[in-house]
């Protein structure tokens, strides 16, 4: 998982203590307390540190304490993170076809004008959140029972969005809403992907790391072996997404002309017909086999 994995190479401890600058002073234990879930969420947050962090995006990555009232003094500004780095995050939560497999076109999420949001659920669906921001406006919603009762069938996504939408909508309706500008230090460049696996698209980059071509290694040059899922990973079904765009792409390499895929006790045929599959809740093993039947890798895993 891509924010695991930052995570294992920031660290925890860092990675906490900048949470900790960027407002979420609820979060008084070390970084060893939360471990690598802190990546997923796992930490107790308010709505106001939520919206607040959010707020230091939509500013470039300058942060402030919130002002609840109009006549309050205004606090000095301290930077959580680079213009840059909050200039492409803004980016990826304000394209609509990066989330398009996942919310298709036609959500909540999508306005008629810029905006960067995300939506998130948490536990038990107890909590529903969508927090964005326009040019001007930051906007948080929660959903969810005041006893901390979990909801039914209730996600960020039916929940807290279309809420959002609307105050959205309202505070924009009678303002022409502009995309922020790019900060200096980010390109933009046409990325192109090998065997046309993906549409070529222009993307942002900080500069001097653009990758233009994506591709893999030759098939032949590697070992037949499962590489997706990783062996020993626990999948959480995100209530936020139907089920049926929850599907485990199955990955291999090498050469597996000859190879079969078996999950459990199911045949999921040819190797390399790269199936998706939907696992129930609980433990998991796949299998790759050769065309005498003997077991060439397999991993365990585990859906929650």
């Amino acid at each position: 998982m891509p924010a695991v994995r930052t995570l294992l190479l920031v660290g925890v401890d860092p990675f906490r203590d900048r949470l900790w600058d960027t407002g979420y002073r609820g979060m008084t234990e070390d970084g060893q307390y939360y471990g690598f879930s802190l990546a997923l969420g796992s930490a107790e947050v308010t709505l106001l540190e939520q919206a607040d962090a959010y707020r230091s995006l939509a500013n470039g990555g300058r942060w402030s304490p919130l002002r609840l009232t109009a006549d309050a003094p205004l606090a000095a500004t301290r930077k959580v993170t680079t213009p840059q780095a909050a200039g492409i995050v803004a980016d990826m939560m304000a394209d609509p076809n990066a989330r398009a497999a996942t919310f298709g076109l036609d959500s909540a999420l999508r306005l008629p004008f810029w905006a960067a949001v995300k939506t998130g659920t948490s536990k038990a669906m107890r909590d529903n959140w969508c927090i964005g921001f326009s040019d001007r406006y930051t906007v948080a919603v929660w959903v969810g029972n005041l006893e901390g009762d979990p909801m039914r069938a209730v996600s960020g996504t039916s929940g807290a969005a279309p809420v959002w939408r609307d105050l959205m909508l309202a505070l924009n309706a009678d303002r022409k809403v502009t995309a922020p500008p790019r900060p200096a230090g980010i390109e933009q460049r046409a990325i192109r992907f090998a065997n046309h696996v993906e549409q070529p698209r222009l993307e942002y980059f900080l500069a001097g790391t653009a990758q233009t071509e994506i591709a893999s290694a030759p098939q032949a040059a590697r070992r037949p072996r499962i590489t997706n899922p990783v062996a020993g990973s626990v999948y959480a079904i995100d209530p936020d997404i139907p089920p049926d765009r929850q599907r485990l792409a199955i990955g291999v390499s090498g050469e597996v002309t000859a190879h079969r895929l078996l999950l459990d006790r199911r045949d999921l045929g040819a190797a390399d017909s790269q199936p998706q599959v939907l696992a129930a809740p609980g433990q998991h093993r796949l299998r790759l086999v050769d065309v005498g039947g003997h077991v060439v890798d397999q991993v365990l895993f585990t859906v929650r």
